[in-house]
């Protein structure tokens, strides 16, 4: 996603963001993907400037955000069944062929993918979500008995 090859830690994400763990994710994930191209256009199979990491996108406690999934015709057309835990989603809108933001807003198309092969292979990223203002509105202390990292 976004040009990111996304690698699963040896420690848990939620892990490590509650016990403050350095060095397992950034909080750098681009809100774009670096290199664009014609996604949906004929096959390509030049390198286009993916890169290993575990970058995760920082939201705010309560925040909406606007997410486009745009497929890409690299290989073959394929369809992937997303969904993202713990969160509402609404489905606002669908498409095909490039997402053209100055045409698109009145349709936007709308985490990770269901194929489990597609997941091994990188498909798929993460958020994390800032507290809020009171302990209802945090992230609760993981369980007693929780493996140390």
């Amino acid at each position: 996603m976004n040009n990111i090859t996304f690698v699963m830690p040896k420690i848990g994400l939620l892990q490590a963001h509650y016990f403050n763990i350095k060095e397992v994710f950034r909080t750098n994930f681009p809100d774009r993907p670096p290199v664009q191209f014609n996604y949906t256009g004929a096959p390509l199979t030049a390198n286009r400037g993916t890169s290993l990491g575990t970058g995760l996108s920082k939201v705010a406690f309560n925040s909406t955000i606007e997410l486009v999934l745009q497929d890409t015709n690299l290989l073959t057309v394929e369809s992937h069944p997303f969904h993202l835990h713990g969160f509402n989603i609404f489905i606002v809108g669908s498409g095909v062929g490039n997402f053209n933001l100055s045409k698109d807003p009145a349709n936007v198309w709308f985490m990770h993918c269901h194929l489990e092969l597609h997941t091994m292979w990188g498909l798929k990223m993460a958020f994390v979500v800032e507290n809020g203002k009171s302990p209802e509105e945090s992230i609760i202390p993981p369980p007693k008995d929780l493996a140390p990292y």
